[in-house]
């Protein structure tokens, strides 16, 4: 029986990591050539097939071992990859202008391939739960706190493609500027060859206002849909530390014991508490890059706070990390 789990869990993996594959290089071409419609609905379908592969690795383990499949590393990558693919879903589902299909499909593969490979054999075996993990707080806290990241994460690169966009309109507002300043020269100076110069400046300059307004609405869209995905990450990271607070009281008798895990996600929690006030306070003469710039600061944070403390493998949550 232990073999058949094993068997079956490695089919859904390997299924899981196959599509997402795929998803991942139709939408690259999509991006690098041209859109087909056709393309989008197999976008949606393979990160469905995505969602249901890695369901059916997780009820499996959660069989194979007799505990919800969030005892180890190994486990909660999987369960990220998973998280991702349920963003992609909801953001579908509820008509949004699709901008995760990129970053939530990319997100999952590196995720989960990192997990299938990047670990030893060993450590894709179902763990023997330590006492403090024997807990029913283990589903509550862990899982929101994985749901959190994916959500942070999500927001934050939207956060981080919109600062290079502004970045990029910047620049083609001073080309645009420098047009307009040769067009003015042409006519103090009233030289006869500036004037065929003068229809491709005004070529230029519209193309050029075309475009920024193009790009004036993507940003805008981008700020509106990460303010959302980060305030949705936000409020799963808030329970899953209250969570995590009263599992931590049951487990070692105290709320809070500034463990090197629990100062990382209260320092991520703060930096975001301060990306939606900068969202709400007027004092901010543009919300929207200020507080983009805040959610790239988050981006790391997150990974320092789920990634980095398991690689030095101290404090209550070393059960967590690569040993």
């Amino acid at each position: 029986m232990f073999m058949i789990f094993v068997t079956l869990e490695c089919i859904f993996t390997h299924i899981s990591f196959s599509i997402i594959s795929i998803v991942v290089m139709i939408h690259l071409m999509n991006l690098s050539v041209y859109k087909i419609k056709g393309f989008c609905n197999s976008l949606q379908k393979g990160m469905i097939a995505t969602f249901l592969s890695i369901t059916g690795f997780l009820v499996i383990r959660w069989i194979s071992s007799g505990h919800f499949p969030l005892s180890n590393l190994y486990e909660s990558l999987i369960f990220l990859s998973w998280s991702f693919s349920i963003i992609h879903i909801i953001t579908y589902l509820g008509n949004y202008n699709n901008d995760f299909s990129a970053i939530t499909a990319l997100s999952a593969i590196f995720t989960q391939g990192f997990a299938t490979s990047g670990f030893s054999i060993e450590m894709h075996q179902p763990a023997i739960l330590v006492p403090a993990l024997r807990s029913q707080w283990l589903m509550m806290h862990v899982s929101m706190m994985l749901f959190s990241y994916a959500a942070l994460l999500c927001g934050s690169l939207l956060s981080v493609a919109l600062i290079v966009i502004t970045f990029q309109k910047n620049i083609d507002f001073f080309l645009k500027e420098q047009n307009f300043l040769s067009l003015r020269k042409c006519f103090f100076f009233g030289e006869i060859e500036y004037l065929h110069e003068k229809e491709s400046v005004f070529k230029n300059a519209s193309f050029l206002l075309f475009q920024n307004f193009d790009k004036y609405q993507l940003i805008k869209h981008l700020d509106y849909s990460s303010h959302r995905v980060i305030s949705l990450g936000f409020t799963f990271l808030t329970i899953g530390i209250l969570s995590g607070a009263v599992w931590a009281n049951e487990a070692w008798g105290s709320y809070w014991n500034w463990d090197p895990k629990e100062t990382w996600a209260f320092i991520t929690w703060t930096i975001f508490a301060i990306y939606l006030h900068t969202r709400t306070n007027t004092k901010f003469q543009d919300q929207g890059t200020n507080s983009a710039f805040v959610a790239s600061i988050g981006f790391i944070l997150i990974w320092i706070c789920y990634f980095g403390i398991n690689l030095l493998g101290i404090g209550f949550h070393s059960y967590g990390s690569f040993q």
